[in-house]
């Protein structure tokens, strides 16, 4: 009984084994007739070996050299506006006249009691050289005479804070300001700003720091003028670097003579740091940036496939190839980027020079996909690249 039941069991588990050795050719067999990929059109481009001038690179802010909304210390009646809106004026020239007609009348009558202390002061000093007065009367007299006349600059000063002059030479803002109209101490009258030179201020990071001197050459451009590039000189770098930013703030006088510069413009910054440098060049649309790293597909000739290598389990067959031409495949490669000048990307590590990676088209490889190439369309390598116009 017991030998009937172990061949019983010994034949399941025969049949069984058969079942799955048909079951995974059967699998094998449709994983083999599933069609291969084609190979996939990619353009590419080859590393090239240029001199490089490194650069610093910064987003600034547009600031006046001097800047100010012109406003008056006391209230008044606007008497006359000597100005137009726009107007570039020198320092000192008189924009805003206020009604003073009853400060003029106190300063007049303050300058008569001056007048006067001066007479009875110069009256008694002829009455002391004959003993008809005593030194206390000319002290006393002296004093008054001092006194008035410290009312007389009091009440003057008073007088010319109605009249609003330039505190320096720029270019004044628009302004709905009229005669008639009644201002009170602070309101703002107008905005002056000194538009030659301009500052531009950015920040860079702390470790570009050594690569920072005052009077280094800075470039910027603008996008309102495309194509045109302004040079100025670093004047100061701040003494403390951001603490929540890790950041150092720098300040560059710019030259403005055409006025074209605004302030609160934005600012590209570019600071040209040591000399120039041979680096590794790519365009930047070829590195492909991951969480684990770079990479490039670098396009090689495909190895030959090893005797009885084809229709092995697991081996990805290579497509036919009937022409004889080379087939080409792409390999990945872990790269390590460095600086970027306009499209180009300097890499520090992991290519050399002359080697041919995919430029564009890469988002559709993986390791070992078979590639063609076609470079009718290439994507932007400039090393300054400028807007293109619609």
């Amino acid at each position: 009984m017991t030998r009937r039941m172990i061949i019983m069991i010994g034949c399941v588990l025969l049949l069984v084994a058969v079942l799955a050795v048909g079951k995974f050719l059967q699998i094998r067999a449709l994983i083999a007739a599933v069609p291969k990929p084609g190979p996939q059109t990619v353009s590419t481009a080859e590393v090239q070996k240029l001199r490089w001038q490194s650069q610093l690179t910064a987003v600034g802010t547009l600031n006046p050299v001097r800047g100010a909304d012109l406003g008056t210390e006391v209230a008044g009646l606007v008497r006359t506006v000597h100005f137009k809106s726009g107007q570039d004026v020198k320092a000192g020239t008189l924009l805003v006249e206020l009604n003073a007609d009853s400060d003029i009348a106190q300063l007049h009558a303050a300058e008569a009691a001056a007048a006067q202390a001066a007479i009875v002061l110069k009256r008694d000093q002829a009455q002391l050289a004959v003993q008809a007065v005593s030194q206390a009367q000319i002290d006393a007299d002296t004093n008054d005479l001092k006194a008035k006349r410290a009312q007389v600059e009091q009440q003057a000063a008073l007088v010319a804070k109605k009249s609003i002059r330039a505190p320096f030479s720029g270019r004044l803002g628009i302004t709905t300001l009229n005669p008639g109209q009644y201002v009170n101490a602070g309101d703002k009258l107008v905005t002056l700003q000194t538009l030659d030179p301009i500052y531009v201020d950015f920040a860079l990071p702390q470790q570009q720091l050594a690569g920072l001197a005052v009077g280094q050459v800075v470039n910027l451009s603008v996008d309102t003028f495309p194509g045109q590039s302004f040079s100025g000189k670093i004047n100061a770098i701040s003494p403390k670097v951001d603490a929540a930013t890790r950041n150092v703030q720098v300040e560059a006088t710019i030259s403005n003579p055409k006025q074209l510069l605004l302030p609160g413009m934005f600012a590209n910054v570019k600071i040209d740091v040591g000399g120039e440098q041979e680096q590794l060049t790519l365009p930047a649309t070829a590195v492909t940036y991951n969480p684990y790293g770079s990479t490039v597909y670098v396009v090689k000739e495909a190895e030959p496939p090893k005797p009885g290598a084809a229709g092995t389990a697991g081996a990805p067959a290579q497509p036919a190839n009937p022409s004889g031409a080379k087939q080409l495949v792409a390999q990945q490669v872990f790269i390590e980027t460095g600086p970027t000048r306009g499209d180009q990307i300097a890499i520090v590590k992991g290519l050399t020079a002359g080697q041919v990676v995919v430029s564009s088209g890469q988002n559709k490889l993986k390791n070992g996909t078979p590639v063609v190439v076609d470079n009718s369309v290439q994507p932007t390598n400039n090393p300054a690249p400028t807007p293109q116009e619609k």
